[in-house]
């Protein structure tokens, strides 16, 4: 399979499932107590989600921050019937345009936080002066594509990483301070605490350079029934 691995300095591709599975088969390899992990959870479902747009994902990433799943769709709807009705027409995604051209209190009505319309609309401006370059992130480093994002209101670190993850299917993210993945960590490598940033960097040596799926395999330990084995 070398034809599948990137040239150094390229962009990596994103995961399918021809790569899922050879990063299965690589990590289960490589580290015993992960391959025990792999095969308690199963196969990894992480594809990216590529329904909508980049912009109307992390609109909606925002939206959902510190809520309730529920409270959060609600919410969430709103927003998106708002900007439908505004425009006048029917749209299936909210646009940057769309965004800047509602006032905050039409926002605010649809049961967003002050916090959140600001967000919003500071998502929307980056991405209408081209701070933050939607169009093109598909062929920029991880690490770019986080400078672009933190700077936004209302995106830090961790959302960046999750928008890495999960829409752009990146392979090798590892989110050290997610406590989903330090915790599932602690559970695999039975270490008496719970691991800091420092210690989850040396035991993802052996994830590199799928670290992504590993930490998926991670949160997913926490849902076996007997996860408390671990």
């Amino acid at each position: 399979m070398a034809e599948d691995v990137p040239p150094a300095g390229s962009v990596p591709r994103a995961l399918t499932r021809a790569r899922l599975a050879r990063a299965i088969a690589e990590l289960s390899e490589r580290d015993a107590r992960l391959a025990e992990a792999i095969a308690a959870v199963g196969p990894c479902t992480m594809l990216p989600r590529r329904e909508g747009t980049h912009f109307a994902h992390l609109a909606r990433n925002i939206v959902y921050q510190q809520l309730s799943g529920s409270a959060a769709a609600t919410i969430h709807g709103r927003f998106l019937k708002h900007v439908a009705t505004h425009v006048g027409e029917e749209v299936e995604h909210p646009t940057p345009e769309s965004v800047l051209a509602i006032d905050d209190d039409a926002l605010r009505s649809c049961g967003l936080s002050v916090a959140k319309v600001r967000a919003i609309k500071d998502l929307a401006l980056h991405v209408s002066d081209g701070r933050l370059p939607l169009d093109r992130l598909e062929s920029m480093h991880d690490q770019a594509i986080i400078d672009a994002l933190v700077p936004v209101r209302g995106i830090g670190s961790w959302t960046a990483q999750m928008f890495l993850m999960f829409r752009l299917g990146r392979p090798d993210v590892l989110p050290v301070l997610d406590l989903g993945v330090r915790k599932g960590a602690q559970r695999i490598y039975r270490t008496r605490n719970l691991p800091d940033a420092a210690r989850l960097e040396k035991i993802a040596r052996t994830w590199r350079p799928w670290a992504s799926v590993a930490s998926w395999y991670c949160w997913r330990v926490l849902d076996l029934e007997d996860a408390g084995g671990w």
